[in-house]
């Protein structure tokens, strides 16, 4: 019975660790999909994930997550970038090449962390947004 037990235990992990690998290709995938870490203001801790940015919507999903809906939806036009720095020593989970952007929401603020390249390209989307948005 102990040896059932064990060998559905180890089934169910590594159906997990598939689910987890393919979520993650999955969301690498897609046009416009990046590595990026968010932090919500006020808070200490970063959370890498997956972020889409395309139309009028950045898509936030959680990098250590089965879930299929995003964490967080940032609509363009609401956007506000308000200053770009380098992490600092409190930012100890961050890669010391990223770029932190502070950005204003309606839900507060955020910061969010991402590669050089990529802050290029993010903010050449949250400027283009068409007129009177």
């Amino acid at each position: 019975m102990t040896t059932v037990l064990l060998v559905l235990l180890g089934v169910l992990v590594v159906v997990l660790v598939v689910a987890f690998l393919l979520r993650r290709r999955f969301l690498l995938s897609g046009l416009g999909a990046v590595t990026m870490w968010l932090r919500p203001g006020g808070s200490r801790r970063w959370s890498v994930g997956v972020a889409w940015y395309g139309g009028d919507v950045l898509l936030w999903y959680r990098g250590l997550s089965l879930a299929v809906r995003p964490h967080e939806r940032l609509c363009r036009s609401e956007i506000r970038v308000s200053s770009r720095r380098t992490p600092n020593r409190d930012d100890l989970a961050l890669p010391s090449d990223v770029v932190v952007l502070a950005i204003a929401t309606p839900e507060g603020p955020r910061e969010l962390a991402m590669e050089g390249s990529t802050v290029t390209g993010f903010l050449s989307w949250v400027e283009s947004a068409p007129p009177g948005s």
